[in-house]
C-alpha cells in the first residue's frame, strides 16, 4: 500500500511524485498509457512564459523563474530549457494604449517587463513586419522541451524511490465516508484495487473531469480542446530569435533548436471518433500559418512540415486551473483546467502541492485556485 497515489504521468504527476519522494514519502504514480503521452508530450517545445499571463498566476511564475534555470541539474536529466525572452507584439493603437498598464502590473508582481517602441523592437527582431508598432518584452521568459522534461522528471522520481506503473488506467474509487480508501485500475485488461494509504493526487488532465463527475457526482466548469501545433520546414534560418506572442492575433511562434519554426497559439483540431484522436482541420492550419506570415513575412514560402492536434487540453471557464480538495473526497487533491498554459508554472505548483499534501496547510500562492471560487 502506497501512502500517496498519484494519477497521471504528465508533468504535474511526475513533478509532484518527485517532490514527494525526495521528501521521503511513499509514492505510487499510475499512468493510463505512457509517461508524457498526453498534453505534456508531443511536437515542438512549450513556452515558459509570464508575459500576458493571468494576474493570479504571476506569483507562481515568479517562483518558477527561480526553479527553471537549475532544474536540469536538480533532476539530473534533460529539460531543453532556454531563456530566450518573450515579445508580445502589438499592431493596433488600442493595444499600445493599454500596454503600459500591463507592463506596470507585471513589474509589480516581480516579472521584469518593458514596453518597446518600434525602433527598440527591431533592434531585437529586425525581420518583423512593418505593421508591428511595439511590444511588451519579458527577457526572463523562455522555452523548454516538454516531452524530455516530463520523462526526466519521471526518472528523477524513480531515483528518489517513487514507483511508477504505466498502462494502469484508473476507472473508479472506493470511499469510506469522504475518504478515498482505494482506486480501481485496469492493468493488462484486469481490474485491480490499489489501496490508498493517505492521499490521492489526481492530475490526469483530460481524464479528471469525467472521473470526478462519475465518481463524485461533481461537475467541474471545464471543457476539452484539441490545440493545434505545427512546424514550418527549415529551408531558411528562423527569422525570429525569441518566443513570440501577439496582443490580438491568435498566434505563438517559437524558433526550434533544429531550425524549424513552431507555430501555435490557440487554433484547434476536431475529434475523429473512428480514429479516437484529434485530427487537424486544413482551414485552421492555413489560418495559423497566415497569422505567422503576417508578422514575419520571411515565413511566407516555408511549407508546413507537420501539424498535430492529438494532445487534448482542458480549459477552465475562467482561464486558470482548479487546484483543490474536492467535496466528497477529503483526501483527494485534484489539479485540472490548466487552459493550455500550465506548463511554465508546473515546477512551482508541484512544489507547493507537495508541501500542501504533507503539511495539510494550503500554500497562500494556491489560494486563488480554490474550487470554491465558483460557488
Amino acid at each position: 500500500m502506497a501512502e500517496y497515489v498519484i494519477v497521471g504521468g504528465g508533468i504535474y504527476g511526475c513533478a509532484v511524485a518527485w517532490e514527494l519522494a525526495k521528501r521521503g514519502a511513499d509514492v505510487l504514480l499510475l499512468e493510463a498509457s505512457q509517461i508524457a503521452s498526453g498534453a505534456s508530450g508531443g511536437l515542438g517545445e512549450r513556452g515558459v512564459r509570464a508575459n500576458g499571463r493571468d494576474r493570479r498566476e504571476l506569483p507562481l511564475m515568479r517562483l518558477a523563474y527561480e526553479i527553471w534555470p537549475g532544474l536540469r541539474e536538480e533532476i539530473g536529466g534533460h529539460t531543453g530549457y532556454r531563456r530566450l525572452g518573450h515579445l508580445l507584439l502589438i499592431e493596433r493603437e488600442v493595444d499600445l494604449a493599454a500596454a503600459p498598464a500591463q507592463v506596470w502590473l507585471q513589474n509589480q508582481q516581480g516579472i521584469e517587463s518593458h514596453l518597446l517602441g518600434a525602433a527598440e523592437l527591431r533592434e531585437l527582431e529586425p525581420k518583423l513586419s512593418d505593421k508591428v508598432i511595439g511590444a511588451i518584452y519579458c527577457p526572463k521568459d523562455g522555452v523548454a522541451d516538454h516531452s524530455a522534461t516530463t520523462r526526466s522528471m519521471a526518472v528523477a522520481a524513480l531515483v528518489q524511490g517513487a514507483a511508477i506503473r504505466e498502462g494502469a488506467r484508473v476507472a473508479g474509487l472506493t470511499r469510506r465516508g469522504e475518504q478515498v480508501f482505494s482506486l480501481r485500475a485496469v492493468i493488462d485488461g484486469e481490474a485491480v484495487d490499489i489501496p490508498v494509504g493517505k492521499q490521492v493526487i489526481l492530475l490526469s488532465n483530460a481524464h479528471v473531469g469525467d472521473f470526478v463527475a462519475e465518481q463524485l457526482g461533481l461537475p467541474l466548469p471545464i471543457c476539452r480542446m484539441l490545440p493545434q501545433v505545427m512546424t514550418l520546414r527549415a529551408d531558411i534560418p528562423p527569422p525570429m530569435t525569441r518566443l513570440i506572442g501577439h496582443a490580438h492575433r491568435t498566434l505563438a511562434i517559437k524558433p526550434l533548436p533544429d531550425g524549424r519554426v513552431m507555430v501555435s497559439g490557440g487554433w484547434r483540431g476536431r475529434w475523429d471518433e473512428a480514429l479516437r484522436r484529434g485530427v487537424p482541420i486544413p482551414e485552421q492550419v492555413e489560418g495559423n500559418r497566415l497569422e505567422a506570415v503576417a508578422v514575419y513575412p520571411a515565413l511566407a514560402d516555408l511549407p508546413v512540415d507537420e501539424a498535430t492536434t492529438d494532445r487534448a487540453e482542458m480549459l477552465c471557464v475562467d482561464g486558470i486551473p482548479i487546484i483543490d480538495y474536492l467535496p466528497g473526497a477529503a483526501n483527494m487533491l485534484a489539479g485540472v483546467g490548466w487552459s493550455g498554459h500550465g506548463w511554465a508554472i508546473a515546477p512551482a505548483v508541484a512544489r507547493l502541492m507537495a508541501e500542501w499534501v504533507l503539511s495539510g496547510e494550503r500554500p497562500e500562492l494556491l489560494a486563488p485556485f480554490r474550487y470554491g471560487r465558483f460557488l
